[in-house]
């Protein structure tokens, strides 16, 4: 019912930028929070930035001051800007949406929510 689809990952130089977007279709009612994490090889997944509806964003201490979080909530999107980039930003990043679908006659709640993922590679 709920579709996700990512793009602009690639590969990168160290210091270098890149923008990633998330967009939603299907029978949504309401996106609440949205979320990018990544996966690098060998390590668990980690959250990189959240943003609620309201706005509110949250990021991990290792991107603070060089990604930004932003949605646009008319698209049902959610974006990831990715400024000063590092080799250590290397993985696959996924976004995470928490949302209200309707089907079937009803409504339902779903955090469960993930893109295909989209990789990206960043070069020393």
């Amino acid at each position: 019912q709920v579709h996700l689809v990512e793009s602009g990952g690639g590969l990168v130089q160290a210091g270098g930028s890149l923008r990633l977007s998330c967009a939603a279709s299907g029978s949504i009612r309401s996106i609440n929070a949205m979320a990018w994490y990544r996966q690098a090889p060998g390590k668990q997944r980690e959250l990189v930035a959240g943003i609620t509806s309201g706005g509110i964003t949250t990021y991990a201490d290792s991107v603070k001051g060089r990604f930004t979080i932003s949605r646009d909530n008319a698209k049902n999107t959610v974006y990831l800007q990715m400024n000063s980039l590092k080799p250590e930003d290397t993985g696959v990043y996924k976004c995470n949406l928490d949302l209200t679908y309707y089907t079937a006659g009803s409504y339902y709640h779903s955090g469960d929510n993930w893109g295909q993922g989209t990789q990206v590679t960043v070069s020393s």
